[in-house]
């Protein structure tokens, strides 16, 4: 039986049916985990991330959810480019996120990226553009992280880096329909 005829079930049958990604081609050669430069930090490096998913055990399919791993990936995509089967490991990761989000699961050594990463969306929601300082003093307010790297503020301000005023789009009516869009899919 081929990968694309495989028929797999739990985790990686989702990840598959959602990604297109087959979790079942690794084959344990490293090079992922090797090439990662996060995977020290990490409580899972990626080819063990891959692992657990593939054994189909719920409770370390619940691990995995849990993990610090799935927040820390970067999406620079050098394990994708390392793999030899090219597994798509940062649409996974970003699939896991999702996952993680939806179940409760978030690791809480994480409660700062996804917090970032909301501050992120929302600048690019209300905008439809990024606005530094907006996203900015958003995270920091709900980080609670005020005066970390305030320092910096006067020189990227007076180099033009941060705008006091946000750019916008014409329409931001649109981008707003695109996220309830979005958001209403991932609710169904």
């Amino acid at each position: 039986m081929g990968f694309s005829e495989h028929h797999s079930t739990g985790l990686s049958g989702e990840i598959i049916e959602q990604t297109g990604v087959h979790v079942e081609k690794c084959y344990q050669c490293g090079k992922c985990s090797a090439g990662c430069p996060l995977s020290d930090e990490m409580d899972y490096p990626p080819s063990l991330l891959l692992r657990m998913i593939q054994t189909g055990d719920k409770e370390l399919e619940e691990k995995v959810l849990k993990s610090y791993t799935i927040w820390l990936c970067l999406s620079c995509e050098m394990c994708y480019q390392r793999c030899p089967m090219e597994i798509d490991i940062p649409t996974l990761c970003d699939y896991l996120r999702s996952r993680s989000i939806e179940k409760g699961h978030i690791n809480p050594k994480a409660k700062n990226i996804v917090k970032f990463h909301k501050a992120f969306l929302n600048s690019i929601k209300n905008t439809g553009r990024l606005y530094e300082l907006g996203m900015i003093a958003n995270f920091k307010f709900s980080s609670m992280k005020l005066f970390q790297d305030a320092d910096l503020a006067p020189a990227m301000i007076s180099k033009g880096k941060l705008h006091f005023l946000p750019e916008k789009i014409k329409d931001t009516a649109q981008i707003k329909r695109i996220f309830n869009k979005t958001i209403s899919k991932k609710v169904k």
